[in-house]
């Protein structure tokens, strides 16, 4: 079987990263930017940071910030307009997972104006050139956005989160630069992080997952275990950790996939706007124990990365369960919402969503297949 790996052409991490942003677009006959972002990062002056560089260096550019959270496709349609009337040649999406994905989509039917509808890019679309060049820049640790293929848009008008899967939309640059990660308060930094932590394990169990998948994702779980809790509590160290761990978690979920808890967490964002680390939050230990007698020994390293002494030597059964438990325990201590009835879901609501879940192109990585009644089963647990 032959694997395929794809990342960034050029990554920079560390504090004042982002201090290359502009040579890397001068390098690269750039003229001009569209910065994509939010009017929450508009507020608390982060993306003055980024204008103030371009303006020192009198780089072209204009801000699109009208991106909301779960960005729709409506977002994505004004972007294009908005990249069509700017005369940018570059996109810069600058945020968490909203705008750097909203880019993403702007890019690519820019590139490939016969997707634009948005809504058949669902999938594995068939674009046929690169997106226009894109520079992902995080101010959150958690969705990995500047570092993969994958991007989610919501179809508003059928209440649903779709994933779309194209070679062609990775950024040609990412900025890692904890300096604009710092200020996250500390819901976001627990959402993200997380999700980081769902992507780490998922990455690991998923059936898409060899050697060198492995190797990062374990990186980032024994990461994530160490510096999650601290980084929430607002040590600036931990925080750095987080970023670059998310970062890392990135390089191996895009190319191998994801699984359950992404299936069912997609839904409890489409239907009820819970955030999705959140709802990764509330998922992933109901779901690690739906799944843990289908991943061979891999759950003992993450009970060794999350600090239980004899991982190694419990019987298996044990293991798993301390695995669970410890995911559980994290999440729980955090502060997570640990019910979906928390975002909102009541029992009327658990068809819908099973069916969404079915559906969800992340489903079919799980380690365990999963029937449409069994993921109800699921959701139900956890009203």
């Amino acid at each position: 079987m032959a694997h395929r790996m794809i990342f960034n052409q050029t990554s920079y991490f560390g504090r004042g990263a982002i201090e290359n942003l502009v040579p890397e677009l001068r390098a690269r006959n750039l003229t001009k930017a569209l910065l994509i972002t939010d009017a929450i990062l508009v507020e608390t002056g982060l993306v003055k940071k980024i204008t103030d560089l371009l303006d020192a260096a009198d780089f072209p550019y204009q801000v699109f910030s009208d991106i909301a959270p779960n960005p729709p496709v409506e977002n994505v349609k004004a972007g294009v307009a908005a990249f069509q009337e700017s005369g940018a040649d570059v996109l810069i999406g600058l945020g968490g997972g909203s705008p750097q994905d909203t880019a993403k989509a702007v890019g690519i039917i820019a590139a490939n104006p016969e997707f634009s509808d948005v809504l058949s890019l669902e999938g594995v679309a068939d674009t046929k050139h690169p997106s226009i060049p894109i520079i992902g820049i995080p101010t959150t640790a958690g969705t990995a956005s500047e570092t993969t293929i994958n991007y989610v848009i919501t179809d508003t008008e059928n209440q649903r989160k779709f994933v779309c899967v194209d070679p062609h939309d990775i950024p040609v640059l990412a900025i890692v630069d904890p300096d604009l990660t710092d200020s996250m308060p500390r819901s976001l930094k627990v959402a993200t992080g997380l999700d980081a932590l769902t992507h780490a394990i998922e990455g690991y169990i998923t059936k898409g997952a060899w050697e060198l998948s492995d190797s990062v994702h374990l990186t980032a779980i024994k990461m994530i275990a160490a510096n999650l809790q601290k980084s929430a509590d607002g040590n600036l160290e931990a925080g750095e950790k987080m970023a670059y761990a998310s970062y890392i978690a990135g390089m191996g979920y895009s190319n191998v996939g994801l699984g359950l808890v992404h299936g069912m967490a997609h839904p409890l964002g489409g239907r009820y706007d819970a955030p999705h680390g959140v709802a990764n939050g509330i998922l992933l230990a109901p779901v690690m124990r739906y799944n843990a007698e289908y991943t061979g020994e891999k759950y003992r390293d993450i009970a060794a990365a999350f600090g239980v002494e004899d991982a190694y030597t419990l019987p298996l059964a044990e293991a798993r369960a301390a695995a669970c438990d410890a995911v559980a325990k994290l999440t729980a201590d955090l502060g997570n919402p640990v019910s979906i009835s928390e975002v909102g879901v009541g029992q009327d609501g658990l068809d819908a969503l099973a069916d969404d879940a079915f559906a969800d192109v992340c489903t079919p990585g799980n380690p365990r297949p999963a029937t449409r009644d069994e993921i109800r089963e699921i959701y139900a647990s956890l009203l």
